[in-house]
């Protein structure tokens, strides 16, 4: 990124109720081609930045979060606008609150964020064409073995705190 690039990206809902700023880069970000992406998005996949929900501000208004299921078992905690019920971002069981995984389309600049890699590839549409040398597995990875360095620090700071006692 650029120095003269801003660090922060601002997003929102369709009907602009909702606003939220990620005050750093996220950690990673997938395409998700798995079926249940597919069906919640009503698309061929699914783009979500990782990122630290402590970056993750609120501008205006405030998310209703929605409980539903998910291919895990777990659930998922989607936040939507409470007027014209975009997602604007999931927490997912695993990760516990501390991790949002924002939806890249609703943030007002999204092609800053292309993906690091392509997950449940295996499930993906045939006509989907992947890039070259674009990283793409079948299901899902190891996170130490494919995210930066800066990444999986940011990770093990999250994880610490998420044992702490409470």
């Amino acid at each position: 990124m650029g120095s003269t690039e801003a660090m922060f990206y601002d997003g929102g809902c369709t009907c602009r109720q909702l606003r939220y700023r990620m005050t750093s880069k996220p950690l990673f970000v997938h395409c998700c081609h798995c079926r249940w992406c597919q069906r919640e998005t009503g698309a061929s996949f699914a783009l979500n930045a990782l990122i630290e929900a402590d970056r993750v501000q609120s501008l205006q208004g405030e998310v209703e979060v929605v409980n539903t299921p998910s291919n895990s078992g777990k659930g998922q905690k989607i936040a939507r606008c409470p007027k014209c019920y975009i997602a604007v971002w999931s927490n997912y069981a695993g990760a516990g609150d501390a991790l949002r995984f924002v939806r890249v389309g609703t943030l007002d600049e999204p092609d800053r964020l292309p993906p690091d890699i392509h997950i449940f590839t295996a499930s993906k549409q045939p006509w989907v064409v992947l890039p070259p040398n674009m990283p793409a597995v079948a299901e899902y990875y190891k996170a130490s073995e494919r995210w930066p360095k800066d990444s999986l620090e940011r990770r093990a700071v999250l994880r610490a705190a998420s044992s702490q006692p409470k």
